[in-house]
């Protein structure tokens, strides 16, 4: 049998009674209790968003299941069992792509200068505060923003037929929307980075730009890819920002003129044609809108899904 000695004895009791002085029952009970409250919330989301998607699944399960592949590649229409959402969903990637094409390098850009080569001044600092606070700025004042300089800038060179109310304003004024989001978020990957993996490039003689390039974005691509999707799908969902630079909201028996071919072309994406169904009357648009939130929650959430497969990626490749 093992004798334990008084000194080991005492060894085992000091750490418990350390660790009562500075934790403290009160502690324990108030971390549990915030632990619970937590729980709770989130809890409570999951099930207010549950409830809202089984909602709209509900009220739109007679089109989802009756004609999804006509709605699905049918144009627009009149009536709403005739209706589709091939318009919407064609201007809604264009769209997508046009921001990411406008905000990714410019945000990933300026997020490295930030971080990197810039100085941690009072300049810098202000700068970082008013990137954060453009980021809460309302969609509705970017849409302003953008009918105020790139519709009326855009007007000669997309012609009489748009007058700039077209797909190049529309991404434009998204990338302007997002750009603070792809900023933070990529700020915030860079500065995640170990400093000692800076040092390490430093050590063997590589320039500053050798070693962003070489060490420091290939470990924060993760993170930077992730915060561009997540604000690509922010930019597929917004409707006010499109409704202010010219998407169409009205629409006719045909149509074949939302059909963009050019980046001067009229438009419209998903959020303008939920916002135009939601304010017809009756159950049959009411069923079509359904229908059409359910679809653009699914390529929402197929975007996040894509984050998350890309930062697993990359985070594999980087370990």
């Amino acid at each position: 049998m093992a004798l334990t000695t008084p000194a080991a004895q005492v060894g085992a009791i000091v750490p418990e009674q350390v660790r009562r002085q500075l934790t403290g029952r009160r502690s324990d009970t108030a971390g549990r209790i915030f632990q619970a409250v937590l729980i709770g919330a989130v809890a409570a989301s999951v099930a207010v968003l549950g409830v809202l998607v089984y909602d709209m699944v509900q009220t739109g399960s007679g089109t989802l299941t009756g004609r999804l592949g006509d709605f699905l590649t049918g144009s627009l229409r009149s009536q709403p069992g005739e209706s589709g959402l091939l318009q919407g969903l064609r201007g809604t990637f264009y769209i997508g792509v046009f921001t990411v094409v406008f905000a990714f390098p410019i945000g990933v850009g300026a997020a490295i200068y930030l971080e990197e080569y810039a100085s941690k001044s009072r300049l810098s600092r202000f700068i970082d505060l008013n990137i954060r606070n453009l980021a809460g700025v309302p969609s509705v004042v970017y849409g302003i923003l953008g009918l105020a300089i790139f519709v009326k800038a855009l007007g000669s060179f997309t012609g009489p037929s748009s007058q700039g109310r077209s797909l190049i304003s529309a991404g434009l004024t998204l990338a302007i929307l997002v750009l603070p989001i792809v900023i933070i978020t990529a700020s915030e990957a860079l500065r995640a980075v170990p400093g000692s993996l800076r040092e390490a490039g430093y050590g063997v003689g590589a320039t500053r730009w050798e070693v962003t390039r070489d060490h420091v974005l290939p470990y924060a691509a993760p993170g930077i890819l992730t915060g561009t999707v997540l604000a690509l799908a922010r930019a597929m969902g917004e409707a006010a920002p499109l409704i202010l630079v010219g998407a169409v909201t009205g629409f006719l028996s045909g149509g074949t003129e939302l059909d963009p071919t050019t980046l001067g072309d009229r438009f419209t994406a998903m959020p303008i044609i939920i916002t135009t169904w939601a304010g017809r009357p009756g159950p049959e648009w009411e069923q079509a809108t359904a229908a059409a939130i359910v679809v653009l929650l699914v390529v929402v959430l197929a975007a996040n899904a894509v984050a998350i497969l890309l930062r697993n990626h990359y985070e594999k490749k980087r370990g």
